[in-house]
């Protein structure tokens, strides 16, 4: 198996009010026929689907999906940068579950959870520069 992921799939109750959100994050939705609404991000696709629809998709009752332990992150640039997004999530119509603040480990982060309560981290990693395109890794893209 290679060292990607390909594709994030988010079930959602109402489609289009979490597509609304990350279109109002300024994030650029591209249709499909098989009633994916999806982001096209660096190196991979975020989706959105129907909650019983994936569900159905993968043989399981809507109940057994619920919400796992899982944040999605997103890495700027400057520590600067942490607060404007989490304030731009929550003008979108976002939760803001925790404020900008310096982290322990050298970092500066937030959190937030968009309307159907998947949780996304803002982060400044000062030990993980990004690449020129805003790819990430680790150990920093050199």
């Amino acid at each position: 198996m290679e060292h990607r992921v390909s594709l994030i799939t988010m079930g959602a109750r109402d489609v289009e009010t979490l597509a609304a959100f990350y279109e109002a994050l300024g994030w650029t939705r591209v249709d499909s026929p098989d009633g994916v609404i999806a982001f096209d991000l660096l190196g991979q696709t975020l989706g959105i689907y129907p909650l019983a629809a994936l569900a159905d998709e993968i043989g399981v009752p809507e109940s057994d999906l619920g919400h796992g332990a899982m944040a999605l992150s997103h890495n700027v640039r400057e520590k600067a940068d942490v607060a404007p997004l989490l304030d731009r999530a929550q003008a979108a119509g976002g939760r803001l579950l925790k404020p900008a603040q310096d982290v322990f480990w050298g970092g500066h982060h937030g959190y937030f959870a968009d309307p159907e309560g998947h949780i996304w981290e803002i982060a400044w990693n000062p030990f993980s520069a990004l690449g020129p395109q805003g790819e990430f890794q680790w150990n920093g893209v050199g």
